[in-house]
């Protein structure tokens, strides 16, 4: 197939509609190609699990830099952290951010974030009927990272509205991400002005601005690290946990085969990862000409990664569209992969592996009202979700 020969396609990756249920336009996407020229978002749409993977490996042809942002503006904010940055220099922002979220350090942290996690589930099961995404998916994981970073006062406070805007502005400019800018300004202003003080003594925030005093990033970098991990982490956990809730409702089944096998409670977090995926799309900018399963993508594109998409590609997952718990896709791709695979993920698996441990031990039966969704640019999860009645196990 030559340059000129590409699949092109007339879908809009951030209409409201292919926001709130993208699976049908991703299937029609990867039938019509591993790669697809959108000409509504200027973009070249990755859609099979094989080139998402192998692209997100190759950071030398698909860059970060300038480019995981679908407007020129956030690109430009971005620029500077480890999320839009490459190697050599993404590699000593990373080490600062990951430091802290290393398996012996998240080793530490595993009581303390299963005990919570066990409390607010069971409490909530006792109560007989709550709602999903307030008490639950989105209390937790503010919690946990409030607490980890050492966020107090108003930062605590603000923090589900700026992690919310920190994605939304990734979009292309629609009126979301208008909308969202002045929300993630407030974000971007403190990272850039916070001081090892504002945050609380013994915390990963102070932490940072230690390695920063003593040469380890380069100074000005603790704003921008302490940035992503509200930015880019939080939203996309809460996301997690919702769709975590939601599927076990609409599969008592799945919950009941981790209830009778533990063990099963990674392998579940995966599928759920795997079956819907927290992110909708995520940019790079091809530095050459490449050749993507016979399309040659010209130098300077802008590609759209499609992690949903991928990861129901039936060329690598069989059965695709079912949902179990004992497929344990350990490949799947919601974390990405290579030198930005995500840097959080440690965290994010304690937390949501809390959650289903808890629901698996103490629920033998969700039922729940109609979920809410609402388009989002970046971040696809669950708006409410109302538990009508827990059925204890």
């Amino acid at each position: 197939m030559t340059a000129s020969a590409f699949p092109v396609s007339d879908i809009d990756l951030f209409d409201d509609a292919v926001l709130v249920d993208p699976h049908p336009t991703y299937t029609a996407l990867r039938d019509l190609g591993a790669v697809v020229h959108l000409p509504a978002n200027d973009v070249y749409a990755l859609t099979r699990y094989d080139v998402i993977r192998d692209a997100l490996r190759d950071w030398e042809t698909f860059s970060s830099a300038g480019a995981i942002g679908f407007n020129r503006a956030v690109n430009d904010a971005l620029t500077g952290t480890s999320l839009a940055t490459d190697p050599p220099e993404h590699t000593r922002l990373r080490a600062t951010l990951t430091e802290n979220l290393s398996p012996r350090a998240l080793r530490e942290l595993k009581k303390t974030i299963e005990a919570k996690g066990d409390a607010l589930v069971a409490r909530l099961a006792e109560q007989g009927s709550f709602e999903a995404i307030d008490a639950l998916a989105r209390a937790f994981p503010l919690e946990v990272v409030a607490d980890l970073i050492g966020f107090t006062g108003r930062v605590r406070d603000s923090m589900l509205r700026w992690g919310q805007a920190a994605m939304q502005v990734i979009g292309p400019m629609n009126q979301r991400t208008m909308e969202s800018f002045p929300i993630a300004g407030e974000l971007y202003e403190w990272c850039s002005t916070v001081t090892a003080g504002d945050l609380a003594p013994g915390s990963v925030g102070r932490g940072i601005f230690e390695a920063e005093a003593r040469g380890a990033i380069p100074v000005g970098s603790a704003g921008p690290i302490i940035h992503q991990y509200l930015g880019a982490g939080v939203d996309t956990t809460i996301a997690a946990i919702g769709n975590i809730v939601a599927l076990f409702a609409g599969h008592p089944g799945q919950l009941a085969l981790v209830r009778r096998e533990p063990s099963l409670v990674p392998a579940a977090f995966n599928e759920v990862l795997r079956f819907w995926a927290p992110v909708h799309a995520w940019g790079r900018r091809v530095t050459r000409d490449v050749e993507i399963d016979g399309v040659r993508v010209p130098a300077g594109a802008q590609v759209a990664i499609l992690f949903g998409a991928g990861n129901r590609d039936p060329r690598h997952f069989a059965d695709p569209d079912e949902f179990l718990v004992e497929r344990n896709p350990v490949d799947h791709l919601s974390f990405g992969y290579g030198p930005h695979g995500c840097a959080g993920q440690g965290l994010a698996r304690l937390e949501a592996h809390a959650v289903i441990g808890a629901l698996a031990r103490r629920v033998e039966r969700l039922v729940i009202g109609q979920e809410v969704r609402v388009p989002s640019n970046i971040t696809r999860g669950i708006d409410a979700l109302p538990v009508l009645e827990v059925v204890p196990a």
